[in-house]
Protein backbone atom coordinates (compact mmCIF):
# COMPACT_ATOMS: atom_id res chain seq x y z
CA UNK A 1 0.00 0.00 0.00
CA UNK A 2 1.43 3.37 -1.03
CA UNK A 3 0.82 6.02 1.64
CA UNK A 4 -0.15 9.64 0.78
CA UNK A 5 2.73 11.97 0.13
CA UNK A 6 4.98 9.18 -1.10
CA UNK A 7 4.49 9.65 -4.81
CA UNK A 8 7.66 10.38 -6.74
CA UNK A 9 9.77 9.22 -9.60
CA UNK A 10 10.46 5.93 -7.85
CA UNK A 11 7.14 5.54 -6.08
CA UNK A 12 6.88 1.97 -7.34
CA UNK A 13 10.23 0.88 -5.95
CA UNK A 14 10.35 0.02 -2.25
CA UNK A 15 13.68 -0.70 -0.57
CA UNK A 16 14.33 -2.94 2.36
CA UNK A 17 18.11 -2.58 2.40
CA UNK A 18 18.63 -2.45 6.16
CA UNK A 19 21.59 -0.99 8.00
CA UNK A 20 22.03 -2.39 11.46
CA UNK A 21 21.46 -0.12 14.42
CA UNK A 22 21.66 -0.76 18.12
CA UNK A 23 18.90 -3.17 19.09
CA UNK A 24 17.97 -3.80 15.43
CA UNK A 25 20.31 -6.58 14.44
CA UNK A 26 17.36 -8.68 13.28
CA UNK A 27 16.97 -6.37 10.29
CA UNK A 28 20.52 -7.05 9.15
CA UNK A 29 20.01 -10.76 9.68
CA UNK A 30 16.87 -10.62 7.57
CA UNK A 31 18.56 -8.93 4.59
CA UNK A 32 21.92 -10.67 4.91
CA UNK A 33 21.14 -14.14 6.31
CA UNK A 34 23.79 -15.87 8.35
CA UNK A 35 25.41 -12.73 9.77
CA UNK A 36 26.16 -12.55 13.44
CA UNK A 37 25.46 -9.62 15.70
CA UNK A 38 29.11 -8.67 15.61
CA UNK A 39 29.04 -8.50 11.80
CA UNK A 40 26.28 -5.94 11.51
CA UNK A 41 26.95 -3.12 9.13
CA UNK A 42 27.46 0.35 10.56
CA UNK A 43 24.98 2.89 9.29
CA UNK A 44 26.40 5.84 7.39
CA UNK A 45 25.03 9.28 6.67
CA UNK A 46 24.97 8.64 2.94
CA UNK A 47 23.00 5.47 3.48
CA UNK A 48 20.39 7.43 5.44
CA UNK A 49 19.96 9.79 2.50
CA UNK A 50 19.95 7.14 -0.24
CA UNK A 51 17.92 4.27 1.19
CA UNK A 52 15.30 4.11 3.91
CA UNK A 53 14.96 1.14 6.19
CA UNK A 54 12.20 -1.40 5.85
CA UNK A 55 10.88 -0.49 9.30
CA UNK A 56 9.80 2.95 8.11
CA UNK A 57 7.74 1.39 5.33
CA UNK A 58 8.63 4.42 3.23
CA UNK A 59 8.99 4.41 -0.50
CA UNK A 60 12.46 5.07 -1.88
CA UNK A 61 13.00 8.26 -3.81
CA UNK A 62 16.43 7.67 -5.31
CA UNK A 63 18.67 10.57 -6.13
CA UNK A 64 21.04 10.41 -9.05
CA UNK A 65 24.21 8.56 -8.24
CA UNK A 66 27.24 10.69 -7.56
CA UNK A 67 29.61 10.79 -10.48
CA UNK A 68 32.03 7.92 -10.29
CA UNK A 69 35.40 8.45 -11.88
CA UNK A 70 36.07 5.84 -14.59
CA UNK A 71 38.75 3.32 -13.93
CA UNK A 72 42.13 4.62 -14.96
CA UNK A 73 43.79 2.58 -17.68
CA UNK A 74 46.66 0.45 -16.42
CA UNK A 75 50.06 1.98 -16.93
CA UNK A 76 52.10 0.62 -19.80
CA UNK A 77 55.73 -0.28 -19.39
CA UNK A 78 58.12 2.53 -20.27
CA UNK A 79 61.36 0.63 -20.81
CA UNK A 80 63.32 0.94 -24.02
CA UNK A 81 65.22 -2.12 -25.19
CA UNK A 82 68.34 -1.23 -27.15
CA UNK A 83 71.09 -3.88 -27.13
CA UNK A 84 74.73 -2.76 -27.22
CA UNK A 85 76.60 -3.29 -30.48
CA UNK A 86 78.45 -6.55 -31.02
CA UNK A 87 82.19 -6.25 -30.46
CA UNK A 88 84.00 -6.79 -33.78
CA UNK A 89 86.63 -9.54 -34.00
CA UNK A 90 89.57 -10.58 -36.18
CA UNK A 91 89.77 -13.54 -38.49
CA UNK A 92 92.26 -16.00 -37.04
CA UNK A 93 92.09 -18.36 -40.01
CA UNK A 94 91.18 -21.39 -37.87
CA UNK A 95 88.02 -23.48 -38.06
CA UNK A 96 87.01 -22.24 -34.61
CA UNK A 97 87.65 -18.67 -35.77
CA UNK A 98 85.24 -19.21 -38.68
CA UNK A 99 82.64 -20.58 -36.24
CA UNK A 100 83.08 -17.51 -33.99
CA UNK A 101 82.52 -15.20 -36.99
CA UNK A 102 79.34 -17.14 -37.88
CA UNK A 103 78.02 -16.87 -34.29
CA UNK A 104 78.89 -13.15 -34.24
CA UNK A 105 76.81 -12.66 -37.39
CA UNK A 106 73.87 -14.53 -35.86
CA UNK A 107 74.08 -12.37 -32.71
CA UNK A 108 74.18 -9.21 -34.86
CA UNK A 109 71.03 -10.35 -36.70
CA UNK A 110 69.34 -11.14 -33.37
CA UNK A 111 70.12 -7.69 -31.99
CA UNK A 112 68.86 -6.08 -35.20
CA UNK A 113 65.57 -7.89 -34.65
CA UNK A 114 65.42 -6.57 -31.08
CA UNK A 115 65.92 -3.00 -32.29
CA UNK A 116 63.05 -3.36 -34.76
CA UNK A 117 60.81 -4.96 -32.13
CA UNK A 118 61.60 -2.17 -29.67
CA UNK A 119 60.65 0.45 -32.25
CA UNK A 120 57.43 -1.40 -32.94
CA UNK A 121 56.69 -1.64 -29.22
CA UNK A 122 57.14 2.10 -28.67
CA UNK A 123 54.86 2.84 -31.63
CA UNK A 124 52.15 0.54 -30.24
CA UNK A 125 52.43 2.17 -26.81
CA UNK A 126 52.03 5.64 -28.33
CA UNK A 127 49.06 4.43 -30.32
CA UNK A 128 47.49 2.86 -27.22
CA UNK A 129 47.94 6.07 -25.27
CA UNK A 130 46.21 8.17 -27.92
CA UNK A 131 43.33 5.72 -28.30
CA UNK A 132 42.88 5.54 -24.53
CA UNK A 133 42.74 9.34 -24.24
CA UNK A 134 40.08 9.60 -26.94
CA UNK A 135 38.05 6.80 -25.34
CA UNK A 136 38.10 8.32 -21.86
CA UNK A 137 37.36 11.78 -23.23
CA UNK A 138 34.24 10.43 -24.91
CA UNK A 139 33.15 8.51 -21.80
CA UNK A 140 33.70 11.60 -19.64
CA UNK A 141 31.51 13.69 -21.96
CA UNK A 142 28.71 11.11 -21.80
CA UNK A 143 28.91 10.81 -18.00
CA UNK A 144 28.90 14.59 -17.55
CA UNK A 145 25.78 14.94 -19.68
CA UNK A 146 24.02 12.12 -17.86
CA UNK A 147 24.95 13.61 -14.51
CA UNK A 148 23.05 16.85 -15.16
CA UNK A 149 20.17 14.92 -16.71
CA UNK A 150 19.08 14.37 -20.28
CA UNK A 151 16.32 12.83 -22.36
CA UNK A 152 16.05 9.02 -22.55
CA UNK A 153 17.86 7.68 -25.58
CA UNK A 154 19.46 11.02 -26.43
CA UNK A 155 20.78 10.52 -30.01
CA UNK A 156 23.82 12.70 -29.31
CA UNK A 157 24.82 10.41 -26.45
CA UNK A 158 24.06 7.35 -28.56
CA UNK A 159 26.45 8.66 -31.22
CA UNK A 160 29.11 9.34 -28.58
CA UNK A 161 28.60 5.83 -27.19
CA UNK A 162 29.20 4.40 -30.67
CA UNK A 163 32.42 6.44 -30.92
CA UNK A 164 33.54 5.12 -27.52
CA UNK A 165 32.78 1.59 -28.67
CA UNK A 166 34.90 2.14 -31.79
CA UNK A 167 37.81 3.46 -29.70
CA UNK A 168 37.55 0.46 -27.39
CA UNK A 169 37.68 -1.81 -30.42
CA UNK A 170 40.85 0.00 -31.47
CA UNK A 171 42.30 -0.67 -28.04
CA UNK A 172 41.55 -4.35 -28.59
CA UNK A 173 43.28 -4.18 -31.98
CA UNK A 174 46.33 -2.56 -30.37
CA UNK A 175 46.45 -5.35 -27.82
CA UNK A 176 46.35 -7.88 -30.65
CA UNK A 177 49.39 -6.15 -32.16
CA UNK A 178 51.13 -6.50 -28.80
CA UNK A 179 50.28 -10.19 -28.77
CA UNK A 180 51.74 -10.59 -32.24
CA UNK A 181 54.87 -8.75 -31.14
CA UNK A 182 55.16 -10.97 -28.07
CA UNK A 183 55.04 -14.06 -30.30
CA UNK A 184 57.83 -12.63 -32.43
CA UNK A 185 59.93 -11.86 -29.35
CA UNK A 186 59.32 -15.38 -28.03
CA UNK A 187 60.69 -16.77 -31.30
CA UNK A 188 63.81 -14.61 -30.96
CA UNK A 189 64.15 -15.74 -27.36
CA UNK A 190 64.40 -19.34 -28.51
CA UNK A 191 66.93 -18.35 -31.16
CA UNK A 192 69.00 -16.42 -28.57
CA UNK A 193 69.09 -19.51 -26.34
CA UNK A 194 70.32 -21.53 -29.34
CA UNK A 195 73.10 -19.00 -30.07
CA UNK A 196 74.19 -19.05 -26.44
CA UNK A 197 74.35 -22.85 -26.33
CA UNK A 198 76.24 -22.93 -29.63
CA UNK A 199 78.75 -20.41 -28.27
CA UNK A 200 79.37 -22.48 -25.18
CA UNK A 201 79.70 -25.66 -27.23
CA UNK A 202 82.32 -24.00 -29.44
CA UNK A 203 84.71 -23.90 -26.48
CA UNK A 204 84.99 -27.68 -26.75
CA UNK A 205 86.07 -27.71 -30.39
CA UNK A 206 89.70 -28.63 -31.09
CA UNK A 207 92.06 -26.56 -33.22
CA UNK A 208 91.42 -23.22 -31.50
CA UNK A 209 94.04 -20.65 -30.56
CA UNK A 210 94.00 -18.28 -27.58
CA UNK A 211 92.55 -15.45 -29.66
CA UNK A 212 89.61 -17.67 -30.62
CA UNK A 213 88.79 -18.34 -26.96
CA UNK A 214 89.20 -14.66 -26.08
CA UNK A 215 86.66 -13.72 -28.74
CA UNK A 216 84.38 -16.55 -27.61
CA UNK A 217 84.38 -15.20 -24.03
CA UNK A 218 83.36 -11.75 -25.26
CA UNK A 219 80.73 -13.27 -27.54
CA UNK A 220 79.30 -15.37 -24.69
CA UNK A 221 79.01 -12.32 -22.41
CA UNK A 222 77.27 -10.27 -25.09
CA UNK A 223 74.93 -13.14 -25.92
CA UNK A 224 74.08 -13.52 -22.23
CA UNK A 225 73.22 -9.82 -22.02
CA UNK A 226 71.09 -10.13 -25.13
CA UNK A 227 69.20 -13.10 -23.65
CA UNK A 228 68.51 -11.10 -20.48
CA UNK A 229 67.32 -8.13 -22.55
CA UNK A 230 64.96 -10.33 -24.56
CA UNK A 231 63.58 -11.87 -21.35
CA UNK A 232 62.90 -8.39 -19.94
CA UNK A 233 61.19 -7.37 -23.18
CA UNK A 234 59.08 -10.52 -23.19
CA UNK A 235 58.08 -10.13 -19.52
CA UNK A 236 57.10 -6.49 -19.95
CA UNK A 237 55.09 -7.32 -23.05
CA UNK A 238 53.32 -10.15 -21.22
CA UNK A 239 52.43 -7.88 -18.30
CA UNK A 240 51.16 -5.13 -20.61
CA UNK A 241 49.02 -7.54 -22.60
CA UNK A 242 47.58 -9.12 -19.44
CA UNK A 243 46.70 -5.80 -17.78
CA UNK A 244 45.32 -4.21 -20.94
CA UNK A 245 43.22 -7.26 -21.80
CA UNK A 246 41.62 -7.28 -18.35
CA UNK A 247 41.07 -3.53 -18.54
CA UNK A 248 39.38 -3.67 -21.95
CA UNK A 249 37.16 -6.52 -20.73
CA UNK A 250 36.05 -4.41 -17.76
CA UNK A 251 35.43 -1.41 -19.97
CA UNK A 252 33.22 -3.48 -22.26
CA UNK A 253 31.07 -4.25 -19.22
CA UNK A 254 31.05 -0.56 -18.31
CA UNK A 255 29.93 0.34 -21.83
CA UNK A 256 27.04 -2.11 -21.58
CA UNK A 257 25.93 -0.46 -18.33
CA UNK A 258 26.44 2.98 -19.87
CA UNK A 259 24.13 2.05 -22.74
CA UNK A 260 21.41 1.31 -20.18
CA UNK A 261 22.05 4.69 -18.56
CA UNK A 262 21.72 6.43 -21.94
CA UNK A 263 18.51 4.54 -22.58
CA UNK A 264 17.10 5.83 -19.28
CA UNK A 265 18.66 9.29 -19.52
CA UNK A 266 20.25 9.07 -16.06
CA UNK A 267 23.68 8.17 -14.72
CA UNK A 268 24.07 4.75 -13.11
CA UNK A 269 27.76 4.10 -12.60
CA UNK A 270 30.38 1.52 -13.61
CA UNK A 271 29.39 -2.06 -14.23
CA UNK A 272 28.47 -4.01 -11.11
CA UNK A 273 30.60 -6.88 -12.34
CA UNK A 274 33.81 -4.85 -12.22
CA UNK A 275 33.66 -4.07 -8.52
CA UNK A 276 31.39 -6.73 -7.14
CA UNK A 277 33.11 -9.95 -8.02
CA UNK A 278 36.82 -9.24 -8.22
CA UNK A 279 37.33 -11.24 -4.99
CA UNK A 280 34.09 -13.15 -5.01
CA UNK A 281 33.89 -16.65 -3.60
CA UNK A 282 33.69 -19.34 -6.30
CA UNK A 283 30.26 -20.62 -7.11
CA UNK A 284 29.36 -24.20 -6.39
CA UNK A 285 29.35 -26.32 -9.52
CA UNK A 286 26.37 -28.34 -8.31
CA UNK A 287 22.94 -27.26 -9.57
CA UNK A 288 20.56 -25.62 -7.12
CA UNK A 289 18.21 -27.88 -5.25
CA UNK A 290 14.70 -27.95 -6.60
CA UNK A 291 12.04 -26.55 -4.33
CA UNK A 292 8.30 -26.55 -4.63
CA UNK A 293 6.25 -23.37 -4.38
CA UNK A 294 5.21 -23.85 -0.77
CA UNK A 295 8.77 -24.43 0.41
CA UNK A 296 9.99 -21.43 -1.56
CA UNK A 297 7.24 -19.24 -0.15
CA UNK A 298 8.10 -20.29 3.39
CA UNK A 299 11.80 -19.66 2.66
CA UNK A 300 11.18 -16.06 1.62
CA UNK A 301 8.50 -15.46 4.26
CA UNK A 302 11.19 -15.23 6.94
CA UNK A 303 13.45 -12.93 4.93
CA UNK A 304 13.19 -9.22 4.34
CA UNK A 305 13.52 -8.27 0.67
CA UNK A 306 16.29 -5.96 -0.40
CA UNK A 307 14.11 -4.39 -3.09
CA UNK A 308 10.41 -4.53 -3.91
CA UNK A 309 9.37 -3.25 -7.34
CA UNK A 310 5.63 -2.74 -7.79
CA UNK A 311 4.49 -2.75 -11.42
CA UNK A 312 1.33 -0.77 -10.75
CA UNK A 313 1.65 1.31 -13.91
CA UNK A 314 3.35 1.07 -17.31
CA UNK A 315 7.06 1.87 -17.63
CA UNK A 316 8.03 1.86 -13.98
CA UNK A 317 11.42 3.71 -13.79
CA UNK A 318 13.18 1.30 -11.45
CA UNK A 319 16.68 0.99 -12.94
CA UNK A 320 18.42 3.84 -11.08
CA UNK A 321 16.98 2.84 -7.71
CA UNK A 322 17.72 -0.82 -8.36
CA UNK A 323 21.32 -0.06 -9.29
CA UNK A 324 21.81 1.96 -6.10
CA UNK A 325 20.39 -0.79 -3.89
CA UNK A 326 22.40 -3.61 -5.48
CA UNK A 327 25.56 -1.48 -5.37
CA UNK A 328 25.19 -0.84 -1.65
CA UNK A 329 24.51 -4.49 -0.95
CA UNK A 330 27.63 -5.52 -2.87
CA UNK A 331 29.73 -2.95 -1.03
CA UNK A 332 28.90 -4.83 2.19
CA UNK A 333 29.25 -8.34 0.79
CA UNK A 334 30.93 -8.54 -2.64
CA UNK A 335 30.28 -12.29 -2.84
CA UNK A 336 26.50 -11.89 -2.43
CA UNK A 337 24.09 -13.70 -4.69
CA UNK A 338 20.47 -12.76 -5.21
CA UNK A 339 17.04 -14.37 -5.42
CA UNK A 340 14.69 -12.63 -7.83
CA UNK A 341 11.07 -13.58 -7.13
CA UNK A 342 8.09 -12.75 -9.34
CA UNK A 343 5.12 -12.20 -6.99
CA UNK A 344 1.59 -12.26 -8.41
CA UNK A 345 -1.56 -11.31 -6.46
CA UNK A 346 -3.59 -14.36 -5.56
CA UNK A 347 -6.93 -12.63 -6.10
CA UNK A 348 -9.87 -12.89 -8.48
CA UNK A 349 -10.90 -15.69 -10.77
CA UNK A 350 -8.54 -18.49 -11.82
CA UNK A 351 -8.14 -16.80 -15.21
CA UNK A 352 -7.13 -13.51 -13.57
CA UNK A 353 -4.66 -15.31 -11.31
CA UNK A 354 -3.11 -17.07 -14.31
CA UNK A 355 -2.87 -13.78 -16.22
CA UNK A 356 -1.24 -12.01 -13.26
CA UNK A 357 1.23 -14.88 -12.84
CA UNK A 358 2.26 -14.62 -16.49
CA UNK A 359 2.68 -10.84 -16.25
CA UNK A 360 4.69 -11.05 -13.04
CA UNK A 361 7.09 -13.52 -14.68
CA UNK A 362 7.52 -11.15 -17.63
CA UNK A 363 8.31 -8.34 -15.21
CA UNK A 364 10.85 -10.49 -13.38
CA UNK A 365 12.58 -11.38 -16.63
CA UNK A 366 12.70 -7.67 -17.50
CA UNK A 367 14.34 -6.89 -14.14
CA UNK A 368 16.80 -9.76 -14.69
CA UNK A 369 17.79 -8.31 -18.07
CA UNK A 370 18.32 -4.94 -16.42
CA UNK A 371 20.60 -6.53 -13.80
CA UNK A 372 22.58 -8.22 -16.55
CA UNK A 373 22.93 -4.90 -18.38
CA UNK A 374 24.24 -3.40 -15.14
CA UNK A 375 26.99 -6.01 -15.12
CA UNK A 376 25.55 -8.52 -12.67
CA UNK A 377 26.33 -12.01 -14.06
CA UNK A 378 23.29 -14.17 -14.66
CA UNK A 379 24.74 -17.00 -12.56
CA UNK A 380 24.56 -14.73 -9.52
CA UNK A 381 20.77 -14.42 -9.74
CA UNK A 382 18.23 -17.19 -9.18
CA UNK A 383 14.81 -16.59 -10.69
CA UNK A 384 11.59 -17.97 -9.22
CA UNK A 385 7.89 -17.12 -8.94
CA UNK A 386 5.32 -17.01 -6.19
CA UNK A 387 1.84 -15.70 -5.36
CA UNK A 388 0.61 -13.70 -2.43
CA UNK A 389 -2.81 -12.84 -1.06
CA UNK A 390 -1.33 -9.62 0.38
CA UNK A 391 -0.18 -8.26 -2.98
CA UNK A 392 -2.53 -5.91 -4.83
CA UNK A 393 -0.45 -5.69 -8.00
CA UNK A 394 2.34 -7.56 -9.71
CA UNK A 395 5.62 -7.23 -7.83
CA UNK A 396 9.24 -8.31 -8.12
CA UNK A 397 11.11 -9.00 -4.86
CA UNK A 398 14.90 -9.24 -4.68
CA UNK A 399 16.57 -11.01 -1.73
CA UNK A 400 20.22 -11.26 -0.77
CA UNK A 401 21.69 -14.67 -0.04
Amino acid sequence: MVLPGMIGKYSSVVFALAFALGGCSFVSDAVFPGRGAGQDVEQSASANQGIQTAQSGATQVAANSAPIAPARPPALGNSSFNPPAVTPGVNTGTFVGQKVAQLRGELSQLQSNIVQQNQRLQAIREQLGGTSQRYHGTIAAISARLQVGTTPGNPVLVNQWNLAQAELDRLGSDINQMNSLANSVASDSAFAAFVLESTRATFGLSGAIDEDHRQLVILEDETNRTVVLIDRLLNELSEDVSRQTAYVGNERSNLTTLSLAIKNGELLGPSLGNRAFANAAPLSSSPPQAANASNRNSQFANRRPLVVIRFDRPDVPYEQALFSAISRALEQRPQSQFDLVAVAPNRGSPAEVALNTSRSKDNAERVLRSLNDMGLPANRVQLSSSSSAEAFTNEVHIYVR
